[in-house]
Order: structure tokens, then sequence, then C-alpha cells
């Protein structure tokens, strides 16, 4: 039987709410349904993780971490080495957003997986956590998470960073985990709302093109040590969430235990910005109906909604990161190299003449139908120009999202892909097999198929 708040008398500050709620859930009462989406995300991120954990930024956050945190039980991903179990999270979070290839949902305007799982894994590792809780864990962090982030009002918002809301998650995913008191836990949920990074600058920058991106990494750790603070009676203001002008309260407690949000998440087939899919999706399909080649395609006119032109939309990119937060750029190198060099985007890819001409001929208009549609959806509506004639295309759900998903074989084929590409023959398949059947084991065994140390172009055959 599942948990149903609202069958209960609601009283307190609505993180004391959250931290009851947390504190009574037990695997047995979280669908069955959750539990296999959990697994999806953790085979996503494991993903998102093999093709970006040997950027350049992966390696500084690696580096970075070595100095500043302690050794521990924590794995640190295709590393062979350990960290404890904040300096692990961030490490893994690194490489998990470094791509821009993680999951998300819609409600949240962000990514939850990249700071929640990484998070849940190494605590999990460190405590010596069965497979069960482990995916407990999973589902609690994105619940949470998720509800706190879709409660905001959008629009006043300075920035829609993940890095700003994911702290929440991880605090309750890790404090599940260490089985906290629901007092010490309401505290540690308050105290990482608090410190979580502002992010403000990610708003009005105009430097998409860097390594910060989200903040996502840094936040993770932020949920953690929130954590640590509160086991020692550290506390914050437990009526962060109660201010209507910040945020909804009723909307983050409504119907808890009635449906799980990890079951609405979506996944990304593309490295580039969420909002960026729709244009591609659309760009793809009329090419194929068509059957059009790159140069027979004099324009390319894309109305969007008022969010994604905020992007920087560069056409000539001087970063990877700039690239992704470009929808003429993503929607030229999925015209000319196609959907796979997509995943991921890779540096070399950066500053191709051919590339640069033809994002070019793209143009991006504001539909204001499209943008009333935001935040629910992340839709585009695109006219091809070519030798051929004029085409239409409007995507209103991007491959990947609940209405139009990617299914475990779609995900399964992301990681084996990502895999084949760097000569890493089958730690995809490992992972991919341990994580269908982890509720039946410890963390233990993922674990060391994820802290095994890779070389680039070394297979890994056992």
């Amino acid at each position: 039987m599942r948990p149903v708040l609202k069958s209960r008398k609601l009283s307190g500050f609505t993180t004391e709410i959250l931290a009851g709620f947390i504190s009574s859930l037990s695997p047995e009462m979280i669908p069955a349904t959750a539990f296999e989406t959990a697994k999806k995300c953790i085979i996503d991120i494991a993903a998102a993780s093999l093709a970006g954990f040997k950027m350049v930024s992966s390696k500084a956050a690696e580096n970075m971490a070595k100095d500043l945190f302690s050794t521990g039980t924590s794995s640190v991903w295709f590393s062979g080495e350990s960290l404890n179990a904040p300096g692990a999270a961030y490490v893994n979070s690194s490489f998990a957003s470094a791509l821009d290839l993680d999951d998300g949902h819609r409600k949240a305007m962000g990514h939850p997986g990249a700071a929640i799982i990484p998070a849940a894994l190494a605590v999990a590792e460190e405590i010596d956590a069965s497979g069960i809780d482990f995916l407990t864990a999973v589902v609690i962090g994105y619940e949470i998470a998720v509800r706190v982030a879709s409660a905001r009002d959008h629009e006043k918002l300075d920035t829609l960073s993940s890095g700003k809301w994911c702290p929440y998650g991880v605090a309750a995913a890790a404090g599940w985990l260490y089985k906290f008191s629901p007092h010490k836990l309401a505290q540690a949920i308050s105290i990482a709302g608090v410190q979580a990074p502002e992010l403000s600058a990610s708003g009005y920058s105009k430097i998409m093109g860097n390594n910060v991106k989200e903040g996502i990494p840094w936040s993770t750790v932020t949920g953690l040590s929130a954590l640590m603070l509160a086991r020692n009676n550290y506390s914050g203001p437990l009526d962060i969430l109660d201010h209507p002008g910040f945020y909804d309260s009723k909307k983050i407690i409504s119907g808890f235990g009635e449906n799980y949000v990890i079951e609405n998440v979506y996944f990304k087939p593309y490295a580039c910005c969420r909002w960026i899919h729709s244009a591609i999706d659309a760009l793809l399909i009329l090419m194929d109906i068509h059957d059009l080649k790159q140069e027979q395609i004099s324009g390319i006119d894309v109305f969007l909604f008022k969010r994604a032109l905020m992007l920087t939309n560069q056409t000539c990119p001087e970063t990877l990161e700039g690239a992704q937060y470009s929808v003429q750029y993503a929607m030229a190198v999925a015209a000319i190299k196609g959907k796979e060099a997509l995943c991921p985007m890779k540096p070399d890819l950066i500053g191709r003449t051919e590339i640069i001409s033809f994002a070019e001929k793209i143009r991006l208009y504001e539909d204001l139908e499209l943008t009333s549609l935001f935040p629910d959806f992340a839709p585009a509506r695109i006219v091809i120009h070519s030798i051929k004639g004029d085409f239409e295309k409007f995507v209103k759900t991007p491959l990947g999202d609940p209405a139009n998903p990617m299914d475990l074989g779609m995900i399964e084929n992301k990681i084996n892909l990502i895999a084949d590409q760097n000569s890493f023959s089958n730690i995809a398949s490992r992972i991919v097999d341990n994580v269908k059947q982890i509720e039946n084991d410890d963390v233990r065994s993922l674990s060391n198929i994820l802290g095994h140390k890779l070389d680039s172009g070394s297979p890994q055959k056992k």
C-alpha cells in the first residue's frame, strides 16, 4: 500500500512534511513502474558519463576533487580510484553533465539525474546499501527535486539552472539512505536549499560556452554537505518553501504517494540543450521524408518559444559547450553528419567550415503560440527552403519525452553506441545487465563495473 499524504493531517513547515513523508517510505511502497524507470535513468546516466568522463572539464573536476576531498570507499567512475561520498559524487556528476546528454523533467525545466544518481550511489557504496535501497533513494531524490523545482514561477526566475534545486533531491535521497530522523532530514533539506548555488550569472551571462553551465556537480556536493551539517545539529530555515513569492507549497506536497515523478522524465538522444531537440527532430524527419541532402537546402526558418531564443545560438561557437546551446549549430551537425554525431557531439566538430556555413542558413523566430506551451512542452516548427520546394514540420514532443518515449531498448542502444565509439567493448552490456537485476544484489557489483579504470581505445573484455 502506498503512502498518500492527503489522507493525513498536514502540519508544520513544508520541509517537515517532506521529511516525514520521506522517512515513512519503504521499498515495498513504491510501484514497480517507478523502479523500472529508475533503472532506465541509471543506465542513461551511465551512458552520459561514459561519453563525458574524458572531457577536459571532467578531468579538471577529477583533479580538483583529489585535492579537496578525502579518500573513501565511493568509486570515481572509470578511474579505478575512490574518494569519500561527496568527492566521488562531485566527480561523477561532472562526468554525467559534461555533454548535455543527461535526463530531464519538463515540469522541473532541468536535469535531476546527473546530481541524484551519482550522490545516491556514492552514499550507497559508503554504507554498503542493497540494490533495492539504492533504487528507492533514486526515486525519492527525483520526487523531491522535481516537486520543488516545479513549484516555482518560471517567469520570475533569473535562470532555470538545475543546480538551484538539485540539492533538495540529493539531500532527500542520501538522507533516506542514512536513515536520518524526520527532524534532521528537514533541517538538511532546508540547509541544502538555502546553500544551493545561486547561479544568477547563468541567466545574464552571454557566454554559455563555459564549463560551469547549470552548476549541477557542485550542487550535488551542497546537498550532501547539508546532511553532514544537519547530522551535527546545524540548522536551516525550515520555512524556506513556505513563501508564496518563491514557491507554491501546496503544489509541492499535493498528491504525494499517488504517482511518482520519475515516471515522467525525458531522455536525450542528442547531446545538446533539450530546447533544441524538437527542431532537430523536425529537420531529420523532413530530410528523410523528402530525401533531402544538406546541399539541396537553401535556408531554414525555425519558430521557437521565447526561452529557446535566449540561448547563445552562435553559428560559429568556439567551444563544445557553446555548440550545445546553439540551435543553429546543433541542427547543422545533424543535417551534415547525421544524428549519431550528436550522441555525443565531439570537440572535433567545432569550427568545421561546412557546419558553420549550414548554421548560417538557419534563422530563428519566436512563435507566441509555442511560447504559451512552455514549460509543459518544448516545441518547434520549422520551414525548410530547398530546390525541391518548401516543407514544414511541427514537433510538440521531441523523441525521449513521455509522450514520445525512448524505451529501454533505445537507452541500451545509446550506451552501446557510446561504448563502441570509444572501443570499450563490453562495459555497456555489463552495466545494463547489472542494473536490470540490481534489486536482487548490493550496489558493490554495479560500482565495481563503473569504478573499473578505462583507457581510451583499450577494449575492456572480461
